[in-house]
Order: C-alpha cells, then sequence, then structure tokens
C-alpha cells in the first residue's frame, strides 16, 4: 500500500564505533544494571547496534560505591558467565570519581584502566574538583592517560564557562561523551555540549554509558533518527 510506504518505519542503523568503553552492566555494584538477566538483556542489544567488545566502567566513589579492581572480580565472573552466549567480548575497569578514595587507590597503585593506560575519571556534577590542574598533572607523570567522562554533563562548564572545556583539553585530559547525551536523553543543553565538543574537535571517544533496560528505547529511536544520520 502507498501509505505504508511513506510512513515506514526508519530502519535503526549500527554505530560507527565497535567498542563500548563505559557502561555499567556489571550487575549490582553500582546504580547500574541490578541484576545478571538485565545485563544480558542490555548486552543483547549492544551487539545489535554493532558493538563487538564491551569495557564496562562501574563507578568508583567515595562512600557509595567504594569499588576496586579487587571487589569487581567475582560479578564481573558472574556476569561474563551469564553473557557466554553473547557475541560481545567483555572486560572491565573503572570510572574513578576524583575524590579521596580515589586518591588513596592511587597512591596505593591500585588502579585498573583501559589498555594504554587509559584512565576513566568523572567530576562531581555540583563543581569542579578542588585542585584538578595538579591531579590531572599527577596522573599524567604516572603515565596514566586520564580520559574525562561526560563533560557535556558537567552544568558549570556546558552553562557557564564552555572556555574550561579548551583548558582542561590542552591541559592533556581527553574526553569521552555519551550516547545518551547526544540521543537528547539528559536533556537540551547536555547534547548541544556534547555537539559542541564534536565539533570542535575536542571527542576522542563516544561511550553509551548504558545503566539500565530503560534506557535502551532512547538509544534506538535515536539510531532510527534523522538526528543520528546527520
Amino acid at each position: 500500500m502507498l501509505l505504508d510506504f511513506f510512513f515506514k518505519p526508519r530502519q535503526q542503523q549500527k554505530l560507527p564505533f565497535a567498542t563500548d568503553m563505559h557502561s555499567h552492566i556489571v550487575p549490582g555494584v553500582d546504580d547500574g544494571s541490578p541484576d545478571v538477566e538485565s545485563s544480558v538483556e542490555l548486552l543483547g542489544h549492544m551487539a545489535d547496534w554493532g558493538l563487538q567488545r564491551v569495557f564496562t566502567s562501574p563507578h568508583s566513589t567515595e562512600d557509595t560505591y567504594e569499588n576496586t579492581p579487587q571487589s569487581l572480580v567475582g560479578p564481573f565472573a558472574e556476569l561474563s558467565k551469564a553473557a557466554e552466549s553473547t557475541p560481545v567480548a567483555l572486560d572491565y575497569h573503572l570510572e574513578y570519581r576524583i575524590d579521596d578514595f580515589f586518591l588513596t587507590q592511587l597512591e596505593a597503585d591500585n588502579i585498573r584502566t583501559l589498555p594504554g593506560r587509559f584512565l576513566l575519571i568523572e567530576n562531581g556534577f555540583s563543581h569542579e574538583p578542588w585542585g584538578l590542574e595538579s591531579i590531572v598533572s599527577e596522573l599524567l607523570n604516572k603515565g596514566f592517560n586520564p580520559v574525562l567522562a561526560h563533560p557535556e554533563r558537567y552544568s558549570y562548564y556546558s552553562r557557564r564557562h564552555r572556555n574550561r572545556y579548551t583548558e582542561l583539553h590542552n591541559m592533556g585530559l581527553y574526553f569521552q561523551v555519551n550516547l545518551l547525551s547526544l540521543a537528547g536523553h539528559y536533556g537540551k543543553l547536555q547534547r548541544q555540549a556534547a555537539l559542541y565538543l564534536l565539533e570542535n574537535r575536542m571527542v576522542q571517544f563516544v561511550g553509551t554509558d548504558l545503566h539500565r533496560p530503560a534506557q535502551l528505547k532512547t538509544i534506538e529511536n535515536y539510531l532510527s533518527s534523522k538526528a543520528f544520520l546527520n
């Protein structure tokens, strides 16, 4: 029927990258996937999007999610076993909030990174960490390649101080934006900031930052939209 042709749903496209370096699908360790069943569901969709390798990145945050490489061995093994039939290679690192717990772990050399010593760090959402320049300098001196997670989500940059992005990038920080930001999940300001960073060639990584099944529809709608194709 002619109307079927005009109103045919857009086909979901594949992601332009095959490795995701930021997600929260290790079950029960942070504010991400609550159980193994949800994690396997998420991985199935990620495979459909064209992802072949997933480095999941549980939070490491003082007082709330004080995860360490050692504490994640068991939960990650549980996920790996449950996901054996999923065509996605799995590994893990951590997303480190810049706080006293992180500095303690850094001092103890108890840090798990991505290959190439890429170290995923995040600011707090209310304000920039005190002494950020010194911390970044220390990480660089220790041979890490620090990657700032979702800079577009820090409103004290995106809303009031976008020049700070250039300062941080020139300091040696890599930037990782969220696919969910580009899909509009967090709001218009965050999407605009993510696009600003892309347009100004300050983005080295894109990660899903996938937490739970409720976010799947947002990403899949985005992968079927004109905004993604453009």
